[in-house]
């Protein structure tokens, strides 16, 4: 059977868009990783090479990656891998490779003292303004979090925890706030995929979640704050844990 010219150029373009994914999931691993260290150039001829995929793909890799801080185009020079302090530390695909490298650890810890910065003031902030729509859901999602933990279902549980946190920081009706709900994504989801969370959630998470949704529903904003304070305080015990077991100080 023949491809018609336009179901041919739309093959392409999946291959195309494919080599891409792939290149771009390659080199920011590495650069977030430290295999490309800061300093080092790329040549796009190399890449290429090395990669077997055309100029344009490699362009457009680079061109993203330079969106998002990680390298920078030196003219005469190459392509210059850019130092920790440039990236853009919010970009959640960032946040990805930083969390596949081996300072997972304090990617997790630096999200998580932002979350605990913004998360019980958008609780509070979510008493005041989420519609009662809004706090009915999340007194539904809480109870169905309790299910979930009780019954071992590590997945659903991590998909209504994200769920959880992002109608709160919805609900605080910040828009700056709800922009956050990505980079929270990403950390409870990094903690499951990295084996870093506990298997069955502690009774006391369970019902701290509860206690955020219900004091949302009754108006309650300090009881929110509250809530979602120990909350944060508990995911940070966990993750003490976790660098006492891994061998990790708080600075790693």
């Amino acid at each position: 059977m023949t491809l018609s010219s336009s179901e041919d150029a739309s093959a392409r373009l999946g291959i195309e868009s494919g080599l891409h994914a792939r290149l771009l999931d390659q080199l920011g691993t590495a650069v977030c990783g430290g295999q490309l260290a800061p300093g080092s150039v790329l040549y796009i001829d190399d890449l290429v090479e090395r990669y077997a995929v055309s100029r344009s793909v490699v362009r457009e890799v680079l061109r993203v990656l330079a969106s998002m801080g990680l390298v920078e185009s030196r003219r005469r020079v190459g392509t210059l891998i850019r130092s920790a302090d440039d990236w853009n530390v919010f970009d959640p695909q960032v946040i990805r490779w930083r969390l596949a490298s081996s300072g997972r650890i304090a990617q997790l810890r630096s999200i998580t003292e932002l979350r605990a910065a913004v998360e019980p003031q958008a609780a509070s902030l979510a008493a005041a303004r989420a519609t009662p729509e809004q706090a009915s859901d999340l007194v539904g999602l809480a109870a169905k979090m309790w299910a979930a933990g009780k019954a071992g279902d590590e997945a659903e549980f991590l998909r209504l925890d994200i769920e959880f946190h992002r109608q709160v920081l919805v609900g605080s009706g910040n828009e700056m706030f709800v922009k956050l709900h990505e980079l929270v994504a990403e950390v409870l989801a990094g903690r499951y995929h990295y084996d870093l969370m506990p298997h069955y959630p502690h009774e006391a998470a369970l019902q701290l979640h509860a206690d955020v949704a219900q004091a949302i529903q009754h108006r309650d904003g300090e009881g929110a704050r509250r809530a979602m304070v120990k909350i944060m305080e508990q995911a940070m015990t966990e993750m003490s844990a976790i660098w006492a077991q891994s061998g990790s100080g708080a600075d790693s």
